[in-house]
């Protein structure tokens, strides 16, 4: 009888344990706990705008609990990925012109989320002090800007478009290739030495805070109205990974968040720090973009 008792509590004592094992098993919240995937790829192209968004954007998911890597390509190879499933995202994507032709070519293979800034611009820019005001007057002014427009990396589509305005314009320039930090260098040179130059430029950009610049008019409309950013996914995210989409949905943030993120950066904070500072001094967005509001 007391061998029997014994037995009783045993099995008693692994029943207790299941249950506990069980328990464990939900989340804290006591919803049954996510089986998604905690890791997240992000692809994006080294502008200072994306840099900005980005890292601001990895940090938010670390804070989800998610394992993030991001990877900076040029814009053909970033649609490339994201249509091959490369890349998870990209928060990268400025519509609807200057990233148009990627579209076109890669838009059935990709998701698109939804606008994460609106109000950005692309077009050809100089310093205020520059006296010409149109596109059209650049052939009169050639002499003093040496007959060249300062571009970027090779496929962004600000050197598309530029490509078309000298066609358009007839414009007797040469279009030479850089980079964003390299844009911004000859742009500062030359201020420095009150000298005129052309770039090719777009907002937002902490430039438009360092110094007093303009867009020259587009009478011809070559480089479209105002754009908005947009955030794209590969095909399947929100159907593996519907928390992560859900924050993704949720991401969206004004010209000037990313401009005060990208003045940070030039001023000499490491990208990560200046992400983490604009982060802990807008905790309530970044709970609201998590889901936590």
């Amino acid at each position: 009888m007391k061998q029997k008792n014994v037995s009783g509590i045993i099995v008693l004592g692994i029943v207790a344990v299941c249950l506990v094992m069980t328990a464990g098993c939900t989340g804290s919240d006591g919803g049954a706990a996510t089986s998604e995937d905690t890791s997240i790829s992000i692809g994006y192209v080294l502008w200072d705008s994306e840099i900005a968004s980005t890292n601001v954007l990895k940090q938010t998911f670390e804070k989800a609990g998610y394992t993030v890597e991001i990877t900076a390509v040029d814009a053909a190879p970033l649609y490339q990925g994201l249509a091959a499933g490369d890349f998870d995202c990209t928060v990268s994507s400025w519509l609807p012109a200057t990233h148009k032709t990627y579209m076109e070519t890669y838009g059935d293979s990709i998701v698109m989320v939804g606008k994460n800034l609106e109000g950005a611009k692309i077009g050809l820019v100089v310093p205020a002090y520059v006296t010409i005001d149109s596109i059209e007057d650049l052939n009169d002014a050639k002499e003093q800007f040496d007959g060249t427009i300062v571009g970027i990396e090779p496929g962004a589509g600000i050197m598309s478009a530029t490509e078309t305005a000298i066609a358009d314009y007839g414009l007797d320039y040469e279009l030479t290739y850089s980079s964003s930090a390299g844009m911004a260098s000859a742009l500062r040179k030359a201020i420095n030495e009150e000298k005129w130059v052309v770039v090719t430029g777009w907002t937002p950009h902490w430039m438009f805070a360092r110094w007093d610049l303009k867009y020259l008019d587009d009478p011809k409309g070559v480089y479209g109205g105002e754009e908005y950013i947009a955030t794209l996914a590969r095909t399947g995210l929100e159907q593996d990974k519907p928390e992560a989409y859900a924050i993704l949905e949720r991401f969206h943030w004004t010209t000037d968040d990313m401009a005060s993120v990208m003045l940070e950066i030039e001023n000499g904070t490491p990208v990560d720090d200046a992400a983490k500072r604009w982060i802990d001094g807008h905790q309530d967005q970044v709970d609201a973009w998590i889901g936590n509001a």
